[in-house]
């Protein structure tokens, strides 16, 4: 391994993504649940660690959950985020529904942006997500574990 090679690159909300400055990095989006969902960004994350990607996370170590205000910015910083990154990776936890996730896969969905889409095998949704996601964007392979998940995305970041 050249010990000049970049490293991933990780961004946390509420910072934001100045875009590839020149890095030559792609950059993708980890959509999925985060209230009341364990961290699977962080095993996610620890998958991707080696590879030259920026990491885009929507989940904070320390959100203000007593202001108001944080939500909007939360939400206006997802929105935003997603649209400047290369791809997005989605992941559908078993623990909730996911709404706002299916919501956003439904989004980016309709472009022609590279999407992966994870569905833990107890979610209550999963065919909904593998019906709706075969008739939208038929060439995307629904994954059932972060491992699978991960590994599409290395195959996609080495292209």
């Amino acid at each position: 391994m050249n010990g000049d090679r970049i490293k991933m690159e990780y961004i946390e909300a509420p910072t934001k993504y100045q875009g590839n400055t020149g890095t030559g990095m792609k950059s993708i989006f980890l959509a999925g649940g985060i209230t009341n969902c364990y961290d699977w960004q962080s095993d996610i994350c620890d998958l991707l660690q080696n590879e030259e990607v920026t990491l885009l996370n929507p989940r904070r170590k320390r959100f203000p959950i007593d202001d108001p205000r944080e939500s909007m910015t939360q939400i206006r910083w997802e929105y935003d985020q997603m649209r400047k990154a290369d791809a997005i990776s989605f992941w559908f936890s078993k623990e909730t529904l996911n709404p706002i996730v299916l919501y956003e896969l439904g989004a980016h969905s309709m472009t022609d942006k590279p999407l992966f889409v994870g569905v833990d095998p107890e979610y209550l949704r999963k065919s909904d997500v593998e019906i709706q996601t075969a008739l939208a964007r038929p060439e995307i392979k629904v994954v059932y574990d972060l491992n699978e998940l991960a590994e599409q995305v290395k195959e996609w970041i080495r292209d």
